[in-house]
């Protein structure tokens, strides 16, 4: 049997180790599935995922100089489809918004300046304060005054 790169191949799991799986696809070839290659989900253990005895489809990803194959589990099966995103809905290709997504509401008048000065005062105190505790030598110098 002569493989060529992007080939997909049927064969059985023969053996299973924590960085891979060995799969025999042929009366004397085998190749080996990197875990990285088993399935489009994160892969923290093998064993939630294939087998030993398992058959699979791969896909021939590499043939390397010494005859050793890559296959992979997980580029011969379909991609999922994305999440559904409810901001978006049906119209996400479209890049319209959902019009029954409910947005957060938002204020309808606009704050005072006195209000908005008010705020940035308070949070430009607040972080001050919070450098002053974390740094005890940190101190407002007055203009003019000669800092020694």
């Amino acid at each position: 049997m002569q493989l060529k790169v992007g080939e997909i191949v049927e064969g059985k799991v023969v053996s299973v180790k924590d960085y891979g799986v060995f799969v025999s696809i042929g009366e004397e070839l085998s190749g080996m599935v990197h875990i990285s290659e088993v399935a489009n989900d994160y892969v923290n253990n093998i064993n939630d995922f294939i087998k030993l005895g398992d058959i699979v489809k791969a896909k021939v990803i590499n043939i390397g100089e010494d005859n050793k194959i890559s296959l992979s589990i997980k580029k011969a099966t379909p991609k999922p489809q994305k999440t559904y995103n409810p901001k978006f809905g049906e119209n996400r290709k479209a890049g319209k918004p959902n019009p029954n997504f409910e947005w957060a509401p938002q204020k309808t008048e606009p704050a005072s300046f006195e209000e908005m000065m008010n705020k940035f005062k308070a949070s430009s105190d607040e972080k001050f304060s919070d450098l002053k505790r974390k740094n005890p030598e940190v101190r407002r110098s007055k203009r003019g005054a000669n800092n020694r």
